[in-house]
């Protein structure tokens, strides 16, 4: 992510942060992340990773597409690309991501918040995903919806993935 991403997302993960009452130790110990990289971070320094960002987003109780809407590039790490392409403004509320895995990845994804649903559709190459020991394997064109409040994973073969995909989160906890 370059600076003026780093230092557009700190700043909205403050004023969310601000927003609910939490200071910063409160939100890094909730998040299991050290409060000088929650300092950081906010400060426009630091260089999370998509599970941070995630963790947060969660503790925070906001969809993940709230924590990055402000950024217009792709966040990425370790052969995944996401990219929040539009957010719902209706209940429940709903994000759609353009996300594209490389060759021999495996992605393990943290829990959403609770009740919430993936539904994802592949564009091209080949993937396995799913929630972790119910995957299905996916060609393109395939689309695959499931609960995504429990750890879930997306794996490639010998070929980049791209799919679309939708979280539809729980109205309890949408925002």
């Amino acid at each position: 992510m370059d600076k003026l991403a780093l230092g557009t997302l700190g700043q909205h993960l403050q004023s969310l942060r601000q927003a609910q009452g939490w200071s910063l130790s409160q939100l890094a110990a909730a998040a299991g992340i050290a409060k000088s990289n929650l300092s950081r971070l906010e400060q426009g320094n630091g260089n999370p990773t998509l599970d941070t960002i995630w963790r947060l987003a969660v503790q925070l109780k906001v969809p993940f597409g709230t924590l990055v809407a402000p950024i217009a590039v792709p966040l990425g790490e370790d052969g995944v690309e996401v990219r929040l392409l539009d957010q719902g403004k209706d209940r429940p509320q709903v994000d759609a991501y353009w996300m594209r895995c490389a060759p021999h990845t495996t992605r393990l994804a943290e829990p959403h918040t609770p009740g919430a649903r993936e539904s994802l559709t592949l564009i091209s190459g080949h993937l396995e995903a799913g929630p972790e020991g119910d995957t299905r394997h996916l060609s393109a064109g395939d689309s695959l919806t499931f609960a995504a409040d429990r750890p879930h994973l997306y794996r490639t073969g010998d070929a980049w993935a791209t799919l679309l995909l939708s979280v539809v989160y729980h109205e309890e906890t949408s925002r």
